[in-house]
Order: C-alpha cells, then structure tokens, then sequence
C-alpha cells in the first residue's frame, strides 16, 4: 500500500516539476519530456521482468503480457480490457486508472488528464521498443478515472 502511494506522488511531483521547469509553459514539449522519461522507465523495467520469461510466439502474447504482468507490476492490477483489430492496433482499457483516480471527482479536471498520461504512453512505448516493436502510444479520457490507451504498431 505504501508502494504505491509513493509512486502516485512521485508521478504527480515529476509532472508538476516539469510543468513548473519548462520555460514559456509549452504543453507539447513538457508532455515530450514526460514522455520521454516514460520512454526509458518502460525500456528499463520491461528489460528487469522479462529475463526469466520464454521468448513471446508473436504481437499478441506480448500484449497480453503487458496487459497482465507489466500492468499489475506498475498499478497492482491487471487491464480491465484488451481489444483489438488484428492488424497492428490494440486498445488497453483500464476503468479505474490509478493515476488519475484521485482528481476523478468531476468532470471539471477532465481537461488536466492528459499531462497526466503522458509519462505512461512512454512507459508502453518503451516496453514495447525494448521487446522489438516500435508503436505509437496515444491516450484517451472520456470519463475519469477510465482511461483507453490505443497502441498502432509500426511495421518496419
């Protein structure tokens, strides 16, 4: 239970430091260095739970994994919802975010989500780079604390 606060407030006081940090308040380049750090974190951590696992069959098998293992090792829970087209999209739904469930009273903070998400778009995009993909990583907040992440896979 600790644990997890503490990495609620860390996320919370990196966002609010690099908000406060970038000069004339650019929201595009402070939600690129969020996304960037997440970047990073994810290539570090998926590198740390994947040693002692079996090499994945294919796109799937890793996105289930991510869906299981990666989520709950991050959020202590696994992804409500795992959908997808069969042709390189896929779409994590989590109904209750633990990110953005603390400012989920109303709809009058809906808009300050995004910053908010910016840092675990990264995290999947650098999980997946580290395991051979490379995605794009875009996320979508219609009502809070739900949270859809759609991941396009690029082929190369």
């Amino acid at each position: 239970m600790a644990e997890e606060a503490m990495f609620e407030f860390l996320h919370m006081e990196l966002v609010s430091y690099i908000y406060r940090s970038v000069e004339n308040k650019d929201q595009d380049q402070c939600v690129s260095k969020l996304e960037h750090l997440g970047y990073r974190i994810g290539q570090s951590l998926i590198e740390r739970f994947t040693k002692d696992t079996p090499r994945f069959k294919d796109d799937l098998d890793i996105m289930k994994f991510l869906c299981k293992d990666f989520w709950t090792a991050l959020y202590k829970k696994q992804v409500d919802n795992l959908r997808t087209n069969h042709q390189g999209v896929y779409v994590l739904q989590d109904n209750r975010f633990k990110l953005i469930q603390q400012m989920a009273t109303g709809k009058q903070y809906l808009e300050y989500a995004p910053k908010y998400l910016a840092l675990p778009c990264g995290l999947i995009r650098g999980a997946l780079a580290n395991l051979g993909i490379n995605s794009i990583v875009t996320a979508e907040v219609t009502t809070m604390p739900a949270c859809k992440f759609q991941i396009v896979l690029q082929k190369t």
